[in-house]
């Protein structure tokens, strides 16, 4: 298994709690409804929590602020992804899917890669 991880920071006219009710609400379902066209097996949104913690983290190890979320969406292989992607109905998905990130998501200041988990 592969995934696709996006590191989410949010529109800039948006509160956290509006960011995460559109992601929530709106996006996931979306994205979920068209998943396998996607050849997508599962996707998880990790909404962050405002709490002090993140501060304190953030400023013990003098990282960048925490982004508003995070989305991981699993895939077979990376060739599954590729062939998802590039179907007719993978393309016509992913610039839907653009369009819509465009409501809740700062892409500027958000990041995307693929990864393999290992468990130790």
């Amino acid at each position: 298994m592969i995934k696709f991880v996006m590191c989410i920071t949010r529109h800039p006219d948006m509160t956290r709690e509006e960011f995460q009710d559109y992601w929530s609400n709106k996006h996931g379902p979306f994205f979920m409804k068209n998943a396998g066209d996607m050849r997508a097996k599962k996707y998880v949104q990790s909404l962050t929590v405002d709490t002090p913690l993140n501060e304190g983290l953030k400023n013990s190890r003098g990282m960048l602020p925490e982004y508003d979320g995070v989305a991981e969406v699993w895939f077979e292989s990376e060739e599954d992804l590729i062939a998802g992607m590039s179907s007719p109905e993978g393309q016509k998905l992913g610039a839907a899917l653009l369009e819509d990130e465009k409501n809740f998501i700062d892409h500027s200041k958000s990041s995307a890669f693929i990864v393999k988990e290992q468990e130790f």
